[in-house]
């Protein structure tokens, strides 16, 4: 039986949020970087006067304490029913801050989403569809439910293609709505989930920034495993953080070979193949499927697809798997890229707007 596993990051499915899609990459960055500073001050227990006034220079910054539906900012901070005495702010319509701590109001501050262009969605169903992976790791897909309507709406419904009739997501640690689930033609049996587990560098805080869930797949009577992952990204770098993800994750594999013999390592791991996070991953025998003698593309995932910096994503199949590799490749026409080196868009991928992703699929076939 051939199987065709897949991963793809779609850079969400219907809604993003909106600092994501700015185009100018420095704003974009700017605005990433105030949001982290600004969800950091928000959590000190006690906030002294300076602590405010950078606060309110970042809320006044963004617009971040009011909200306009025609044109809403990039940051807001939602409050859960501000009264009086339970306010961030000094006085109603007010971006200065006046709470004393993180105990004297209720709410967060959130990157603000927005609708995904009509035909990049579409075209991240075409993406998907073109593959048509049995098993298809899915990276930044916003929740279980949105992955559900895309598989009913999108890929049956306005493309008229075979939908999946299995799909898994859980909730993971990034409150962007970037989590990691799966679809597939084969039954999903269970679940693991990597949520809570501690970094150790950093009491009282998560390891992953997203999840790495183990989903179970049942295959003509023998399970697969596949670890799905997005470890940390380069925005905003922590080196020892994505290494120490990645540590882990070597551990969650040596743990899901003594059940099945059938474990892959798939997703977006932001880092390229001479890094430490992925070395510490190809120590344990794991092999990336680009290396595979039937691959005959470039050596990145991402952008234009043709530089080894590029390469983001990954399938890692252990040495029982890796004599069951049938075919490699990489599915590319979903991304925008200009002048194109060597990338042929579909005919409906016009620009960046509409683009599926700024990342290709990669898929392999195995003889099982």
């Amino acid at each position: 039986m051939i199987v065709r596993i897949a991963t793809f990051n779609a850079q969400n499915l219907f809604r993003r949020p909106k600092a994501f899609n700015l185009p100018d990459e420095t704003k974009r960055n700017e605005v990433l970087a105030d949001f982290s500073t600004l969800v950091a001050l928000l959590n000190l227990t006690t906030y002294s006067a300076e602590d405010k006034a950078r606060m309110s220079a970042l809320i006044k910054k963004h617009g971040a304490h009011a909200w306009n539906p025609d044109n809403p900012p990039p940051i807001y901070i939602n409050q859960t029913r501000p009264g009086k005495n339970s306010s961030l702010f000094e006085e109603a319509g007010s971006w200065k801050v006046g709470a004393s701590g993180r105990g004297a109001w209720a709410g967060w501050a959130e990157l603000v989403r927005e609708e995904i262009d009509t035909e990049a969605v579409r075209n991240t169903g075409r993406v998907v569809d073109e593959v048509d992976a049995d098993i298809l790791l899915m990276v930044e897909v916003e929740d279980r439910l949105t992955l559900d309507r895309f598989n009913q709406q999108i890929l049956a419904g306005v493309l008229s293609k075979r939908p999946y009739p299995y799909n898994m997501l859980i909730d993971g640690n990034d409150s962007r709505g970037i989590d990691v689930g799966i679809l597939s033609r084969h039954p999903i049996t269970s679940v693991r989930s990597h949520l809570f587990d501690p970094d150790p560098e950093r009491p009282g805080e998560h390891l992953f920034s997203r999840d790495c869930p183990e989903f179970e797949i049942q295959l003509n009577g023998t399970p697969m495993v596949v670890l799905g992952n997005h470890l940390k990204s380069k925005f905003n770098d922590d080196p020892p953080l994505r290494l120490a993800q990645a540590k882990r994750l070597a551990q969650i594999y040596e743990a899901a070979r003594e059940r099945t013999p059938h474990v892959v390592v798939a997703g977006d791991l932001n880092d390229d193949l001479d890094s430490e996070p992925i070395e510490a991953l190809l120590d344990t025998g794991l092999r990336d499927v680009m290396s595979h003698a039937s691959y005959r593309g470039g050596p990145g995932t991402h952008g234009g697809c043709h530089r080894p910096q590029d390469k983001l994503d990954y399938l890692l199949l252990p040495p029982t798997l890796w004599h069951r590799v049938q075919h490699v490749a990489l599915e590319k026409r979903g991304i925008y890229w200009d002048p194109p080196p060597e990338i042929k868009h579909f005919a409906e991928v016009k620009s960046k707007t509409d683009s599926a992703s700024d990342h290709a699929a990669l898929y392999a076939d195995l003889d099982l």
